[in-house]
């Protein structure tokens, strides 16, 4: 016989219910036992300094031991800003960047009694003004995969008057002037190098910032390029401009390649607020992005944003299925209208894949100049639309090939003050060759020869633009 004779078919559910009832409750009771009990272990290992809301961890059997090296090491670095008086006992202070157990320590070393401590470096949960100093070891800002935001996020926490404290592994001018532009509202109190005896670290570049009540005022976006003396330094040491016309310019431009010296390889970038790369005449992705920017620029693992600009529509669909690049199907143009194309209908296989054979373009107001066949486009004013898409602070590379046009658009991006917030450009300027080679002939098909084109390579250098001669 059944369980279930013992009891009357219209009790049976209830009492069974009834049984679900007693296992739920003893299962919550179970639950929130747990849960206090956990909370009194954790409140026995952690202890509170008497004036502070930082909560200073106890060490247990399971957590490392303890680096008194590094302990020693920024109680000093704390001491020493006590001394300078930029740092008192009593300064609300923010620590960003290296463990609790050893932050905890130095600062308990050093007196001050009012402090917290943050891995996070990019969104701080802190209100506005809340601390007096903050502080930010070579894993703080130097780590940060979003340098912009992380320094705003140091900004807006910090109270008016207030010192902001950076060590960085970075020495080059380039980086270090990189980050001071990131901290608009700060003044430069010190800058100086000081001994790390720690891990691989020798020194590090000790930074003092004081917050300021007004915007420091950004230099101007103009026609003339503010070029401080570390950039031009850089400019001097990348690869000579070749001085004569080449006879076998592919053959220069081979050699060219392998004596180039990037930016990224000379200086470091890792401050900039934004990455990007522009590649304007960009044609199939394996024509450039692929196979040179992708797989040979030094990038320094920066999340490079990637715009191509390509108005023939042959390569529109290939651009569909790469993600993480931007197509613009446009033509860039020095203002927005409708372009003609000059196309070169040579049946030849190179001209089909690589795209060669759109030409120059010019505005139909004017095209009745071009002899050959025409294709209509949407041409798009590239000076403007680089100057209201980045910023002084943003690392931006241009790579360039428009066969001709490259002397409008260069004109105009310096008109407006736009190459000025070029950092890098790969420049293929085209030209009518004096000198003819190989018993090839060639149409006279530009305005220009190649002293035109060296020219606009060395104004540009002039102007703070680290331009390389490309083929």
């Amino acid at each position: 016989m059944s369980n279930q004779s013992f009891f009357p078919p219209n009790l049976y559910i209830p009492v069974t219910n009834l049984f679900r009832r007693r296992h739920l409750v003893r299962a919550i009771f179970a639950g929130i036992f747990f849960f206090l009990a956990r909370q009194v272990y954790l409140s026995t290992t952690t202890t509170i300094t008497a004036t502070t809301t930082t909560a200073i961890e106890t060490r247990n059997s399971f957590e490392p031991e303890l680096d008194t090296q590094l302990v020693k090491c920024y109680s000093t670095v704390f001491q020493n800003l006590i001394h300078d008086g930029f740092l008192t006992l009593h300064s609300k202070t923010l620590t960003v960047g290296i463990p609790i157990l050893e932050f905890s320590a130095a600062l308990r070393e050093s007196g001050i009694t009012d402090a917290k401590y943050t891995k996070k470096n990019v969104w701080l949960p802190f209100r506005n003004h809340t601390f007096d100093v903050e502080f930010s070891s070579h894993t703080g800002l130097d780590c940060s995969q979003f340098p912009g935001q992380f320094a705003s996020e140091l900004s807006r926490t910090l109270k008016p008057d207030g010192y902001l404290v950076i060590h960085t592994e970075s020495k080059d001018l380039y980086s270090l002037n990189s980050l001071l532009d990131l901290f608009d509202s700060f003044k430069l109190i010190r800058s100086r190098e000081i001994s790390v005896p720690h891990w691989s670290i020798q020194h590090v570049r000790e930074i003092v910032l004081k917050k300021q009540g007004i915007l420091r005022r950004r230099r101007s976006v103009a026609r003339e390029c503010s070029v401080p003396a570390y950039k031009k330094k850089l400019i001097h040491n990348s690869e000579p401009l070749i001085p004569e016309e080449p006879m076998k310019p592919w053959v220069s431009g081979k050699r060219n390649l392998k004596n180039m010296k990037y930016l990224p390889s000379m200086a470091d970038i890792r401050f900039k607020t934004g990455y990007v790369y522009i590649d304007v005449g960009a044609r199939g992705y394996g024509s450039s992005i692929g196979s040179w920017f992708k797989k040979v620029y030094p990038k320094q693992d920066k999340p490079f944003k990637i715009f191509a600009v390509e108005a023939d529509k042959r390569f529109h669909d290939e651009y569909k299925s790469k993600k993480r690049i931007t197509l613009l199907p446009y033509a860039a143009w020095v203002r927005n209208e409708s372009l003609f194309f000059e196309i070169n209908r040579t049946p030849n296989h190179y001209n089909e894949e690589k795209g060669k054979g759109m030409g120059r373009a010019q505005s139909a107001q004017t095209s009745t100049n071009f002899m050959g066949d025409l294709n209509k486009v949407q041409g798009f004013d590239f000076a403007d639309w680089v100057k209201k898409s980045f910023r002084e602070t943003d690392f931006v590379v241009v790579k360039m090939d428009v066969d001709g046009t490259e002397f409008d658009l260069m004109a105009k991006m310096v008109e407006t003050g736009a190459i000025c917030l070029i950092d890098e450009m790969f420049l293929e300027c085209h030209y009518d060759p004096k000198e003819k080679c190989c018993d090839i002939e060639m149409d006279s098909k530009y305005d220009n020869g190649y002293k035109d084109c060296l020219e606009l390579y060395s104004s540009l250098r002039e102007k703070g633009v680290l331009v390389h001669q490309r083929w």
